[in-house]
């Protein structure tokens, strides 16, 4: 007979020794700042244009090209001197002094030759394709204007039509919507399930080798069974996970709550001081105003649905459960880390068989692959909850997915326990998986 009173000691045990340290402090308050960091530096890459502007000679022997690409980039595309030679410029370009030169010969506008572009390869792909841009949008400009093409048909062909991405929910209601974001979303959320699955299934694990190789676990077992001694620690550890988790989540939430007000509030003070010194009276004697509230409702979409959080929880505690008990049965049957690795591999391969594919279901998570990932209790804590947030997975595919992944938890820790009775007394020797196998019909 199970003793929980045993057990539920076990888990305070477990669970205060390893929240009060500092690793997990540590790592359980600065992981957000480090995300947040990221991505703001990120932002900042992106936005940011620090670096001096390129300069570009360009040699057209059109003489259609250079102004328009002037207009366009006055600073970038510089015209060749009149006491210049093609040598003096690619001297210019060895010495840096110079990024480059395009040359449009005669038949360029006409027969449709490829223009060249000689440079010292400091731009990079960037660059190039900018470059790129510019000498397309210049060309189709000379060429439309050529065939007598109106301005309307111009203005079509330079027009660049919006898509607005809604999707409908469960209640049949449609709002705003991210593909790039859900699937990135769905990407960032897999990856940490995995972390979660296979970091704290390791530390679950030394955990036990470490209390068997300095015989602990015999004192211990003196007072409580072996399956008590495993549920415990399944427990502990798995309440420990679900603490750094809900720690997280709650400062994600509470960010982007406060994003949006806080957004608003510096983009209306911006904005208020901008309409002060450029309020003006018309010819109509009206006051020419600059708007002073800008749609944030974008921000909605990196909004959490609680009902997500909820299946979050449930597939992580399930999945957890379902790994670290095997994590705990592995720890057990050896003596070191070292004799660990030829167990490790057939545990692992579903983990990251479940991380690989996660990034083709945040692609088409409705297809073949991502249903059977989705169910499939080895891949289901991963792959379902980025399923579920990048589409409108049906609610019988997720009891569905659950239902599997109970019975899976449940013949798994059956498993476990009767690994982790036999080979937790047992030292000196590396037990093979026919021994394991031995152990199994035993016990």
């Amino acid at each position: 007979m199970i003793n929980f009173l045993k057990i539920w000691l076990i888990i305070k045990r477990e669970y205060k020794t390893r929240v009060q340290t500092k690793s997990f402090l540590l790592s359980t308050f600065l992981t957000p700042l480090l995300i947040l960091g990221f991505m703001g530096f990120v932002i900042f890459m992106t936005v940011s244009d620090n670096e001096a502007p390129k300069q570009v000679i360009v040699i057209d022997e059109t003489g259609r090209m250079l102004e328009p690409l002037t207009r366009l980039n006055a600073t970038r595309y510089q015209p060749i001197k009149a006491d210049q030679s093609i040598e003096q410029i690619r001297d210019l370009i060895m010495e840096d002094e110079l990024d480059g030169y395009v040359f449009f010969d005669q038949p360029f506008l006409n027969e449709g030759t490829p223009a060249t572009f000689v440079h010292n390869g400091s731009g990079g792909i960037t660059f190039f394709e900018s470059l790129r841009s510019d000498v397309r949008d210049v060309t189709r400009q000379i060429r439309l204007e050529d065939n007598d093409v109106s301005d309307a048909i111009i203005a079509i062909f330079e027009e660049r039509p919006a898509l607005e991405n809604r999707r409908l929910n469960e209640a049949g209601v449609d709002e705003q919507s991210n593909a790039v974001v859900s699937s990135l979303g769905g990407i960032f959320i897999g990856i940490f399930i995995f972390i979660g699955l296979f970091g704290y299934g390791a530390i679950l694990m030394r955990s036990v080798i470490e209390e068997k190789t300095s015989r602990i676990v015999e004192i211990i077992t003196s007072s409580v069974k072996p399956i008590e001694l495993m549920l415990g620690k399944l427990l502990g550890v798995c309440l420990v996970a679900l603490t750094q988790y809900s720690l997280w989540i709650v400062t994600y939430a509470g960010v982007t709550i406060l994003a949006a007000p806080v957004a608003q509030f510096f983009i209306n003070q911006r904005m208020g001081g901008l309409q002060n010194s450029l309020s003006t009276l018309d010819t109509t004697g009206t006051v020419a105003s600059v708007p002073s509230d800008i749609d944030l409702s974008f921000l909605e979409q990196f909004s959490i649905d609680p009902l997500f959080i909820l299946y979050f929880f449930v597939f992580f505690v399930l999945g957890f459960l379902m790994y670290c008990s095997i994590f705990a049965a592995i720890g057990a049957a050896v003596d070191s880390e070292q004799d660990s690795q030829q167990f490790m591999a057939p545990v692992m391969l579903p983990i990251f068989l479940g991380y690989i594919l996660n990034f083709r279901i945040a692609e088409a998570p409705d297809s073949t692959i991502a249903i059977v990932a989705s169910l499939f209790p080895l891949t289901s804590p991963i792959n379902m909850v980025t399923r579920m947030l990048v589409s409108n997975v049906p609610l019988w595919e997720v009891l569905l997915s659950i239902l599997l992944l109970i019975l899976s938890l449940i013949g798994m820790l059956l498993l476990a326990a009767r690994i982790y009775r036999t080979g937790i007394l047992m030292y000196g020797k590396k037990p093979t998986f026919r021994e394991l196998y031995k152990w199994i019909r035993q016990a």
